[in-house]
């Protein structure tokens, strides 16, 4: 933190001059670019007017940017690894190749964000809006996103293993291929949810909502899926007739006919 306290506080000195300079190039009708490298560990940046913003190899984990205006920003190589992003609007953001392990996304706008291969493993999601973000080959292993809405969003292959999702909704969500192994799944909403390949290896499905017996029928899972009810049992599963795949392994060893 000490070390970071020189850049923190000329950090802070730019985003002012930013920031009046954004205010005469808005009168103009000039977008303006801000562009924040380097390091700033642990800095707070909270509720800053940063839309568009670029983010090129910086570090800035355990940043605090909580409310921060980052619509549009560009998070290329970057470390926000256990940053406090609640509440940020990230609407349309870029996130290619970032680490955002830990980071704190509760009540954030995500929607339409591209976080290609993004690392949000052990992140808190909770009441977040991903809706429309394309995430494919995401790792979201162990978050935390009870109630967060993934409508629509692009999930195929992502990593939700271990996750806790319940009350999300993945209304029309593209789930292909994406791994829900031990996912808490209570409460969620399926509707309308591609669902080809997806692994569902002892997730709790049990109240889960709108999920029919063709979702299912192209989904992956075993014995310990606890599947609704009504949806017990299906005629496939994965490609199994009597819809269990028996496994070893639900990352690597899936036996199969």
């Amino acid at each position: 933190m000490r070390r970071s306290a020189p850049l923190a506080l000329a950090l802070a000195a730019s985003l002012g001059v930013v920031a009046a300079g954004a205010a005469r190039a808005q009168d103009r009708g000039v977008q303006r670019v801000v562009s924040l490298g380097g390091a700033c560990v642990g800095c707070d940046l909270s509720t800053r007017k940063l839309e568009g913003a670029r983010f090129i190899g910086s570090d800035f984990r355990g940043a605090l940017l909580v409310g921060s205006d980052l619509k549009g920003a560009v998070f290329l190589g970057a470390r926000f690894n256990g940053a406090n992003l609640a509440h940020a609007n990230l609407h349309d953001a870029v996130m290619t190749g970032a680490a955002f392990n830990s980071a704190d996304f509760s009540g954030a706008d995500l929607s339409g964000v591209s976080g290609v291969g993004v690392d949000m493993a052990n992140a808190k999601l909770d009441m977040a809006n991903l809706s429309d973000a394309e995430a494919a080959g995401a790792d979201l292993r162990n978050a935390q996103a009870r109630g967060a809405r993934f409508d629509h969003a692009r999930l195929g292959a992502a990593q939700l293993k271990d996750g806790d999702f319940v009350g999300a909704s993945f209304r029309g969500a593209d789930l292909t291929g994406t791994i829900l192994t031990n996912a808490r799944l209570e409460g969620a909403d399926f509707s309308g949810a591609r669902m080809r390949g997806t692994q569902l290896f002892g997730a709790d499905l049990s109240a889960a909502r709108g999920l029919t017996r063709e979702q299912l029928n192209a989904a992956c899972f075993d014995h310990n899926t606890r599947l609704p009810p009504d949806l017990t049992p299906v005629e496939r599963g994965c490609g199994r007739a009597g819809g269990f795949v028996s496994h070893r392994d639900p990352d690597h060893d899936h036996d199969r006919d």
